[in-house]
């Protein structure tokens, strides 16, 4: 017995000296790993070159309202033989042959299309930064949540490095009273046993600390290994603002900004596709001018000009039921927009209720954990005391450390759902809730 008692008390020395204690990671504070990750992550990337293309077709919208222009310029050769009078005999006109043009092209009227299409193009920009907003406070949720395991997995870990501590004392005392004689052999066995469980709670608790580590550490699209600040450890959060204006914020967040937009642009692309029962006016403008030359002179010597002027009107009275479909699917397109509005402000009340009563519990239930822990290391010392005295059996001790680790790990636990649940809220209402 001896030689186990040995063994299990060499056990902290021997976890310390493999203690990862975060494998040289290098401490990142919350706002900075939420800010890294919104830089780097792929999602973020894609929502902001989505909102840049969304401008681009913005601006091409507008450019409809200008005149399209172009140039042309050519140069040409030709010799050999031609026929003259049923013979070959050499080409005799001037080799070289040069052409120039400008020309202008301006839809007049249109019906409304380019007006509407402009519209559609403002609201799919509106879309587009809700949609980047949303994304920006997903990936702060996705940074928290894995941020807020690494405490949580700190925590576990400190909460084990207790419980062995205490498994250690526990099983000194037990093998001193079996020496003396005041104990049987089995409560020095059940210590042992103790100091196992709770070196593998410590040994689980390091390497969920590492994994969690792992995770941030891509999450924030770090070179090296990042790890929580030690001083966020203690850092919990409140929500100060009452239901009604969460429920105010969340009506406005941007997943229903973002079905807001959506239903604008559906509407515009509606009105669109009517726009082809209306005639066009459209006018173009063209200069042109050709010469010839004996020799390569590009743009050299006088060249004759002819311009023209056009106006065309073009009215389709029947183009195989094409407006028809068009008009049929903006249509389907705006019913199921106005569905997807609707769902979505229902949507943020349901979430809002659920992670808004799973933040108050979670608070709640950190309160009393506190008190339950108080009570449990209370319990455990008077147990202690009791059994070094002979009062009790090891069996009473061993049933309050039971309780002491239970409550120690429902703390954690709750003190991460109460931090995960305000995160929830958050990216819910678009916002930092300080």
């Amino acid at each position: 017995m001896s030689r186990l008692s040995s063994l299990v008390l060499l056990a902290p020395i021997a976890i310390a000296a493999q203690q990862p204690g975060g494998d040289g990671a290098r401490p990142i504070a919350l706002d900075e790993a939420v800010h890294q990750a919104q830089r780097n992550a792929p999602a973020a990337v894609t929502a902001r070159n989505a909102l840049r293309t969304s401008a681009a077709a913005v601006r091409t919208a507008y450019a409809q309202y200008i005149p399209s222009l172009s140039v042309s310029s050519s140069g040409s050769r030709q010799g050999g033989e031609t026929f003259f009078q049923g013979q070959l005999v050499p080409y005799r006109g001037s080799p070289w042959s040069f052409s120039r043009g400008l020309a202008a092209n301006l839809e007049l009227f249109d019906g409304g299309r380019r007006w509407y299409n402009l519209r559609a193009a403002e609201a799919n920009v509106d879309a587009a930064d809700a949609s980047e907003t949303a994304q920006r406070y997903n990936i702060a949720l996705q940074v928290k949540q894995q941020y807020f395991a690494v405490l949580a997995a700190r925590e576990s870990e400190a909460a084990a490095r207790r419980q062995l501590e205490q498994a250690t004392e526990q099983l000194k005392s037990s093998t001193a009273k079996v020496r003396a004689g005041a104990a049987t052999k089995s409560d020095s066995l059940r210590s042992a046993i103790q100091v196992g469980n709770a070196r593998l709670a410590l040994l689980t608790a390091q390497n969920n600390l590492r994994v969690a580590n792992a995770g941030l550490t891509r999450l924030v699209g770090a070179a090296d290994v990042v790890t929580a600040s030690p001083a966020d450890t203690a850092e919990m959060g409140r929500i100060v603002l009452d239901s009604a204006q969460l429920t105010a914020l969340a009506l406005d967040g941007p997943s229903v900004r973002q079905a807001e937009a959506a239903l604008v642009a559906a509407r515009a692309s509606k009105k669109a596709a009517k726009t082809p029962y209306l005639p066009t006016i459209s006018s173009s403008y063209s200069l042109s001018g050709n010469n010839t030359s004996d020799t390569f002179d590009w743009g050299s010597g006088r060249i004759p000009k002819q311009n023209s002027l056009r106006f065309s009107l073009n009215f389709p009275l029947f183009n195989n039921l094409s407006r028809e479909e068009n008009v049929m699917r903006t249509s389907v397109a705006e019913d199921n927009a106005i569905a997807a509005l609707r769902d979505a402000r229902l949507a943020q009340q349901q979430s809002l209720v659920q992670f808004l009563g799973a933040f108050r519990t979670a608070e709640e239930r950190v309160a009393i954990q506190l008190s339950s822990v108080a009570a449990a290391e209370e319990d455990l010392r008077v147990q202690q005391q009791r059994y070094n005295l002979g009062a009790s059996v090891l069996l009473d001790l061993l049933t309050s450390q039971t309780t002491l680790d239970q409550a120690r790990a429902s703390l954690i636990q709750a003190r991460y759902d109460a931090r995960i649940a305000k995160a929830q809220v958050e990216a819910l209402v678009g916002r930092d809730l300080k």
